[in-house]
């Protein structure tokens, strides 16, 4: 599945299983009749409409089915709850280019790009409906099928997850010894991206299935906890000086990335600001220390900026005395040795992780 976007969003979980409106929709998918069904009404709608007949009656699925039986299209609000129009043909531009063929689907596609407005098209034919919205068609499964998938995805997602958490160890391991590599990061981050990329498609089969997906939710709520914060870590520690850019930017060129470029390290690199040359992978760089601060327990944000500003990296931390720790604005004695047990613990578990 693509990545949807929010428009994309609101309109299927107005259509997912479990909602009046896709109630309907079954009812004349086994009723073996078509449907054209547009989602909104505004001037654009009621330019192109023509004959049929006015309603303003509150909307059910048995009213959306024997309406479906005549010709022509039913118009329903924008928060589905009351039936708009009925019977009524709609005449959209022709000149707006359409890839569908039937005379419903091309109708359908075309009011949805003049219009702006989600539109429904159910098959008679092919028994299927298919939901047009800002150029793009999305065919509407079933529950089980999209259940389905989502298993699919979940597994994908957990194995993907479980080689992030290995390299992020072995991140955390180099960072105490001082031997990361722009490599290092770049994989790092581009393993970040792709769970993002999987999180995104389990979340569009999560709003597809409605009330049915909130066992597929939470197993992806469990498996994704905390990826956003580790990314935007990874980032404002190693994001390059010489780069104005913000960790935002960095997250936007990592996004708009092809699959085929995630594969490529250096594409993770070029997204920190490094060089994509082979040999600049092999570099040394050391992190500001962001995200090895941000697992000390109950320490705050504004005491974690101040001590990476006054050290100017992770390494001068992992040195520093408690006097020095001191000297940081807001740290007294008890929280610079929160501090230095802290990271000495991080440094011993990471080490031990990747060695024993």
């Amino acid at each position: 599945m693509a990545e949807i976007d929010d428009e994309l969003r609101a309109a299927l979980a107005a259509l997912a299983p479990g909602t009046e409106l896709r109630d309907g929709i079954e009812r004349i998918l086994r009723g073996r009749t078509g449907a054209l069904i547009v989602l909104g009404q505004d001037a654009i709608i009621e330019e192109i409409s023509s004959g049929g007949f006015p309603l303003d009656i509150e909307f059910s699925a048995t009213r959306l089915r024997e309406l479906a039986k005549m010709d022509g299209a039913v118009v329903v609000d924008k928060d589905v709850s009351r039936i708009v129009r009925a019977a009524t043909q709609l005449l959209p531009d022709a000149s707006i280019e359409t890839s569908e063929s039937g005379t419903r689907h091309r109708t359908a596609e075309r009011v949805s790009i003049q219009s702006g407005l989600p539109v429904v098209s159910v098959s008679q034919s092919m028994q299927i409906a298919a939901l047009y919205l800002n150029g793009r068609r999305h065919v509407l499964e079933n529950a089980a099928t999209i259940i389905s998938k989502g298993v699919q995805a979940l597994q994908t997602l957990e194995r993907y997850k479980n080689r992030l958490d290995e390299v992020t160890g072995t991140l955390s391991a180099l960072e105490i010894e001082d031997l990361v590599t722009i490599r290092d990061v770049a994989v790092v981050l581009q393993r970040l991206e792709m769970v993002q990329r999987i999180r995104e498609e389990i979340s569009g089969y999560v709003v597809e299935l409605g009330t049915d997906g909130r066992l597929l939710s939470l197993q992806l709520a469990e498996l994704t906890s905390g990826i956003d914060r580790e990314r935007d870590l990874v980032i404002r520690d190693y994001l390059s000086p010489l780069f104005e850019r913000t960790p935002d930017d960095v997250i936007e060129a990592l996004g708009s990335l092809p699959q085929g470029a995630l594969l490529d390290v250096a594409s993770a690199s070029a997204a920190l600001g490094y060089s994509t040359l082979p040999e600049t992978l092999d570099e040394s760089t050391s992190p500001n220390g962001y995200r090895l601060l941000s697992r000390i327990p109950r320490l705050p944000g504004v005491i974690v900026e101040r001590l990476v500003e006054h050290f100017g990296g992770l390494q001068r931390l992992l040195a520093a005395n408690l006097d020095e720790l001191q000297r940081v604005d807001g740290v007294g004695e008890g929280r610079a040795r929160a501090v230095r047990d802290g990271l000495s613990r991080l440094a011993e578990s990471s080490i031990l992780e990747r060695y024993v």
